[in-house]
């Protein structure tokens, strides 16, 4: 059966669904990536913003241990403001799942990077990480299947789409509005990934560390109530 659940934020509400078991971005590579998912709980429960990989990022975010082979959620696409004289500086809200040491990560969701992407506007974007390492974003073993929704496409603001993941034959598919835009194949982690233990969904702003403190909207840059 699948598990649901719903997590608020400041863009609004997240419809989360679980499939379980039983069931069925590009920067450069050297570039700085965002982290795999969220930091370990001693970060996240220090105040203020979190700096590593080579910049300074705030969360806003819910997740869930479980064991399951995809997750999908109904989250909204917005077009928050940031600087786009500071370096690394972005905005974005995602899915990811991962395993439970956190080294194996597929992530689907929308960024505003500036740097990243050449304009303002919400791009889709996919990523990924391999037994600890980070990848690049829409890239680097990803294989685009769809010829209309394509990763790195800019998208309309402040429409709601669902946004999925799911392992189908050892393979995770990424899928915006129920449609599949390609996966990461199993053999990018050697078929030692097919299920997933921890899901989280979280708004995520980043500054380059030089340049913070920062002030980068996160969803529609209105505080949640």
């Amino acid at each position: 059966m699948p598990v649901k659940s719903r997590i608020a934020s400041a863009a609004g509400a997240l419809c989360l669904a679980l499939v379980g078991p039983s069931a069925a971005v590009a920067k450069s590579a050297a570039a700085p990536a965002p982290p795999p998912g969220l930091p370990p709980a001693s970060a996240a429960d220090a105040s203020g913003p979190i700096c590593w990989y080579g910049a300074c990022y705030d969360y806003v975010s819910g997740q869930q241990w479980t064991d399951t082979t995809g997750v999908s959620v109904l989250m909204k696409v917005e077009a928050p403001v940031v600087n786009t004289a500071s370096s690394e500086e972005h905005s974005l809200q995602e899915i990811a799942l991962q395993n439970k040491a956190r080294t194996s990560t597929v992530e689907i969701g929308w960024t505003v990077d500036p740097e990243l992407n050449g304009d303002s506007r919400p791009h889709l974007f996919v990523y990924h990480w391999v037994d600890g390492q980070e990848s690049c974003y829409n890239g680097c073993g990803f294989v685009q299947v769809s010829p209309f929704i394509r990763a790195g496409m800019a998208l309309p603001a402040h429409m709601a789409a669902n946004f999925a993941i799911r392992n189908i034959g050892g393979d995770w598919w990424v899928f915006f509005g129920n449609v599949p835009v390609g996966y990461f194949p199993g053999s990018l982690w050697h078929g030692s990934y097919k299920t997933a233990q921890l899901v989280s969904v979280f708004g995520e702003v980043a500054v380059g560390a030089p340049d913070s403190p920062s002030c980068p909207q996160v969803g529609q840059g209105r505080f949640g109530s």
